[in-house]
This record gives structure tokens, C-alpha cells and sequence, in this order.
């Protein structure tokens, strides 16, 4: 698979070809197939697609959380400095986990130890990270949650989960996240849970945290309206391949693969009160039963006969804009079905 270099620098991380399998019934299932990308510090990448298309294990990968079993190594190189994250010891990828590389969850209450108090697990993060202890340890704590907006954060310090509210913990998370200012943040749907308002706060936080650090952010989120407000680039996942890449103005001006524009269709916020919404057909495929060729075939609006069979490699539109689709092969059957429409 091809990888974009939209910047000249050098990618602070650089996935190439990652593969995570699951061994499910005695059968081996691939949940992430052939993913590659570049981060770089400052920017932001999206991963964007239905629940079950694979961002969130892509994310899991990277950091090695994933549970084992049914989850196998994944394959591939997972480069940050140099250093294949792949093939660290656990011990080596400890020292990384949490502190180079940061991720936050969709739901804070799931990520918070409900019997601690959000002061003595920022504190702990301390500890580990940062070889800080006692009054030092508390204070990088306390400064964390004043950091991101947190209101009299010596006494929340104190405060248990279940004493925040929502959009509170989310903060705590992201606060227990950046405190060893790390080098790549990964987001993993971090305002799902949250309400319309919270949300646009949390957004803002992120953006501030990310200028003011320097971070790189790999975004997983289905919601378009965040990656239009936060990614430089997206990549489109369906059925655990990655189908489209470009900047975000190249996948929101002139999107290529049928599945990006059927995303895009579908967006509530595209229509009108009472306006009849254009849902994509269909659901995503289990793992173990991807179709063959194009994984998007039964679903498509365009297939082609040639769409049933064989792998659909990556089509080049310049400038580094990639499309999984054979529409974009330039032949006169591709050229014949874009004039014919959807059907």
C-alpha cells in the first residue's frame, strides 16, 4: 500500500503495512489488513469509517493493548524514532505507552478506576512516567488538571469519578494523557459520550493542547464535522482496509471512493428537517466473512463486474490523494459506469 508524505519533515511515526489478525473458531481474521501512514508532529490524522471498520483497533495495535487471545502480534513496522514498535520488549514499550505515546477513550468512565480518586491516578501517571513522588508527584497532578480547564483543581484532586460530570472526566482523561507531554496523542473518539456543547469544548482543548505542544494526533471518529474542524489529513477505513487517503481537502472537495461519498450522504446535519436521509445500504462485513475483491461491493452503488474478484489496489490521483476503487483505473468500462451514475 502506498503511504502519503504530505509533509516535508520527517513522520514522527510511520506505519507501514500493519496487520492485526484475531483467531476466532480456529480460524485467523484480519481486523486490521495492510494499513499504512505517516504522522507528523503538530498535525492531525482522522481515521474515519462505520463502527467495526477497524479504527479502533488500528489504535490498540499501535499502543499493544489488545487483548491476547484472541488477538495475534500484529505484523508490519510501527515506526517511531526509528524504533519498530512491533518488536519492543513489553518492558521497552512501557516506557513509551503512556508516556511518548498517550491515548484517550471514548468513554472516561470505563478508563477511570472507580475506588481512586482522580488525584491519586494522575499521581500514579507521575510516578511511572516521570519519576515524580510526594509533593512534586501532587503538584505536576494539580497543574495537569488546571492545565485543561479544570476549575479548583486542588479540590478536585480529591474528587472520585462518579463526582464529575461527563465532559469533567473526559478532561481528567486527557489531562492523565498529556502530563508527560507526549509526542502522539491518540484520540479515540473522545466526545461521543459527550453533549453538543461539551463536545465543541473538548475539540477546542485538544486543538489548544496540540499548537501549544507540538503533538501529533491520530483522531478515530466517525463524526465529519469533527475531522473537517480538526484533521490536516484522513484516512477512510471500511472492512479493515484503508480505501481512501488525502488531505481533508481533498477527501471533502473531490472524494474518489464510493464508500467516503456514501458517508458523507448519509450525515444528518446534510439535510433539511424532514428531508429523507440517504443511509448507506447494507452493513459492515464480520471479519470472517469479508467478500471477495472489492470489500465494498455488495454495498456500492457503482460495482462492476470486475469489483467481485481479485484485490483492488491503490489508485494514485494526484496530487497524493489514494482511492481503493476500480472507477478510478481510467478504462472505458470505470469511465462508462461514473457517467451512468449511482444506481
Amino acid at each position: 500500500m502506498y503511504e502519503i508524505m504530505i509533509q516535508d519533515d520527517q513522520p514522527i511515526l510511520n506505519v507501514r503495512h500493519l496487520t492485526t489478525r484475531l483467531k476466532l473458531d480456529q480460524r485467523e481474521v484480519a481486523v486490521v489488513d495492510d494499513l499504512s501512514f505517516t504522522l507528523h508532529a503538530g498535525k492531525t490524522l482522522a481515521l474515519v469509517g462505520e463502527s467495526g471498520c477497524g479504527k479502533s483497533i488500528t489504535a490498540l495495535s499501535l499502543m499493544r493493548i489488545l487483548p491476547d487471545p484472541p488477538a495475534l502480534p500484529s505484523c508490519g513496522e510501527v515506526l517511531y524514532k526509528g524504533k519498530n514498535l512491533l518488536t519492543l520488549s513489553e518492558k521497552e514499550m512501557r516506557t513509551i505507552r503512556g508516556g511518548k505515546i498517550a491515548m484517550i477513550f471514548q468513554d472516561p468512565s470505563s478508563a477511570l478506576n472507580p475506588v481512586y480518586s482522580v488525584g491519586s491516578q494522575l499521581v500514579e501517571v507521575a510516578e511511572l512516567h516521570l519519576g515524580l513522588y510526594g509533593e512534586a508527584a501532587m503538584q505536576r497532578a494539580i497543574h495537569a488538571l488546571g492545565e485543561v480547564g479544570i476549575p479548583s483543581p486542588q479540590e478536585r484532586f480529591a474528587d472520585y469519578p462518579h463526582q464529575l460530570s461527563g465532559g469533567m472526566r473526559q478532561r481528567v482523561m486527557i489531562a492523565m494523557a498529556l502530563m508527560c507531554e507526549p509526542d502522539i496523542l491518540i484520540a479515540d473518539e473522545p466526545t461521543t459520550a459527550l453533549d453538543v456543547t461539551i463536545q465543541a469544548q473538548i475539540i477546542s482543548l485538544i486543538r489548544h493542547l496540540q499548537v501549544k505542544k507540538k503533538m501529533a494526533v491520530l483522531l478515530i471518529t466517525h463524526d465529519m464535522g469533527i475531522v473537517a474542524e480538526m484533521a490536516d489529513d484522513v484516512i477512510v477505513m471500511y472492512a479493515a482496509q484503508g480505501v481512501e487517503k488525502g488531505s481533508a481537502l481533498q477527501i471533502f472537495d473531490h472524494m474518489a471512493h464510493p464508500y467516503t461519498q456514501g458517508l458523507f450522504a448519509a450525515r444528518p446535519a446534510l439535510h433539511a428537517a424532514g428531508e429523507k436521509l440517504h443511509p448507506i445500504k447494507g452493513n459492515v462485513p464480520s471479519p470472517a466473512h469479508f467478500p471477495e475483491g472489492c470489500r465494498f461491493h455488495p454495498r456500492c452503488p457503482y460495482v462492476m463486474p470486475k469489483c467481485h474478484h481479485g484485490p483492488v489496489p491503490d489508485f494514485i490521483l494526484p496530487p497524493e490523494h489514494l482511492s481503493k476503487c476500480w472507477l478510478q483505473d481510467g478504462s472505458e468500462e470505470s469511465v462508462d459506469r461514473l457517467i451512468r451514475g449511482p444506481q
